[in-house]
């Protein structure tokens, strides 16, 4: 199936590793530019010279407000135009919430909710004035349900779908659509404390109806779809990849 995807550019957050990079990889096979950004300075140049003239590496700070505002104007002045956001890049820390300190929870808030709005709205302004765009947001399904000792993470990512939701209603009229993906269990270096101990990997496991933790690389399809003109009728929604983790009762 043809995603009618070549020559379109995209900005993809946290692409250094893990889902960001697999979201990146997918949408360079289908022909797009790729504006990779991230803190891990050595493994965004590793993405960009595995694919030389089409991934573009922008080391960036998520805290940095001014650096996530510039992110479309980079894009723009590399690859003349911006059609896609990826807003990947989060963090999780994790323990009892009586011991989360008020910094830690803003921190939480500010790379995970407020950066995605900023970079969204910052390449909103070029996106409407050429009527078309898309915008995917990755959530978890943490957002959905909540997780304890992840409090923190899961109300942040509680916000971002809500966030999804209420700027698809507002965007749609530009033609620019919003969704969302709510990741599970995926196996990436985010991971690797479950997924290198047998018996916490069992633990894990046994919470996922298809009984196994995803690849990385199955988070490229959806991403495709999603920045692709096939979903344009598609805005709003949060798309779950869970194995049937947050179906089951």
């Amino acid at each position: 199936m043809d995603l009618a995807l070549a020559g379109k550019v995209a900005i993809v957050t946290g692409a250094s590793r893990g889902l960001g990079r697999a979201a990146a990889e997918a949408l360079v096979a289908e022909g797009v530019r790729v504006v990779a950004t991230g803190r891990s300075v050595d493994e965004l140049d590793s993405l960009a010279a595995a694919y030389p003239g089409h991934v573009v590496a922008v080391p960036a700070d998520m805290k940095d407000m001014a650096a996530v505002a510039a992110l479309p104007a980079r894009a723009i002045a590399s690859f003349g135009r911006i059609d896609i956001v990826v807003n990947n890049a989060g963090i999780a820390p994790a323990g009892p919430f009586l011991e989360q300190s008020v910094a830690g929870l803003e921190e939480v808030m500010a790379v995970n909710v407020v950066a995605p709005a900023v970079l969204a709205r910052a390449a909103g302004e070029a996106m409407v004035a050429q009527g078309s765009g898309k915008i995917i947001n990755i959530a978890s399904i943490s957002g959905i349900r909540g997780k304890p000792v992840l409090v923190g993470y899961s109300a942040s990512k509680g916000a971002l779908i809500q966030f999804t939701k209420a700027l698809a209603g507002e965007w749609a009229r530009y033609n620019v659509q919003v969704n969302a993906i709510a990741p599970g269990g995926f196996v990436t270096e985010a991971q690797a404390a479950v997924v290198g101990d047998p018996e916490t990997l069992r633990k894990r496991v046994r919470k996922i109806p298809a009984g196994r933790m995803a690849d990385k690389s199955e988070i490229g399809p959806m991403v495709c779809y999603l920045a692709s003109p096939l979903s344009d009728f598609v805005t709003g929604s949060v798309m779950v990849i869970d194995g049937g983790e947050t179906a089951k009762i």
